[in-house]
C-alpha cells in the first residue's frame, strides 16, 4: 500500500467527471487500498479517487470514530437511488479543500447502490454522518465539491484564497528552484 498525494484547490483535475470502472482487478484493487491508507493518513472520513487524480467512480468511507474498530466500505461506480425530503445540516470539510469548513444541507437520508471489491451489487441505506459522506464523495464523482453548495459569495472568496496560496507556493518553489541552480552553479 502506498500513501498518495491528495489534490488540493484550485487543482482543475478536481472538477472531472469520473469514468465507470468497467474491470475489478489488481490495478483496481491496489488503489482501493491506497485510497483507504491516504485516507486514514490525512485523516479523513471518505476519499474519492479523483481525490488523488485517478478519474474513476471510486470512494472509501470510514466514519468509525477512532476508539472504534476501523469499517471501511468500498463503492465502485457508487449511486444514489433514493433521498428522503427531509434535509439535515452538517458542518462539512473537506481533504481538497483543506482546515475551512461550512455547514451544507443535504437529504438526511439517502439509499446508494454500488459494487463492492468483490464485483458484488449491493444497496444500502445511509442516515446521519454516512449519508452526508456519501453524499459528499458522490459529488467529486461528478465533478463537484461541498463549496459548490455555498452561496456563491463564499465560494468565491474560498476559491480566491485557495487561488492565491497556490500561486504564492508556485512562486516559493520557482525561488527555491531558481536558489538550488545557483548553487549547483556556484
Amino acid at each position: 500500500m502506498a500513501l498518495l498525494p491528495i489534490l488540493t484547490l484550485p487543482d482543475p483535475r478536481l472538477r472531472q467527471i469520473s469514468k465507470a470502472v468497467e474491470t475489478l482487478d489488481a490495478e483496481i484493487q491496489r488503489l482501493l487500498d491506497d485510497m483507504l491508507e491516504t485516507m486514514y493518513d490525512a485523516p479523513g472520513v471518505g476519499l474519492a479517487a479523483i481525490q488523488i487524480g485517478a478519474p474513476k467512480r471510486i470512494v472509501v468511507i470510514d466514519t468509525a470514530k477512532q476508539e472504534e474498530d476501523r469499517s471501511p466500505l468500498f463503492l465502485i461506480n457508487p449511486e444514489i437511488v433514493w433521498a428522503s425530503e427531509e434535509l439535515s445540516t452538517y458542518n462539512e470539510g473537506c481533504l481538497s479543500v483543506p482546515e475551512y469548513f461550512e455547514d451544507v444541507q443535504r437529504p438526511a437520508r439517502v439509499r446508494v447502490r454500488h459494487l463492492d471489491r468483490s464485483g458484488d451489487l449491493l444497496e444500502f441505506d445511509a442516515e446521519g454522518l454516512l449519508a452526508t459522506v456519501v453524499q459528499h464523495e458522490l459529488d467529486h464523482l461528478e465533478g463537484g465539491l461541498f463549496i459548490d453548495h455555498l452561496s456563491r459569495l463564499k465560494r468565491e472568496r474560498v476559491v480566491k484564497k485557495f487561488t492565491k496560496a497556490a500561486r504564492l507556493e508556485a512562486a516559493h518553489q520557482a525561488r527555491a528552484a531558481g536558489e538550488a541552480a545557483e548553487n549547483v552553479d556556484a
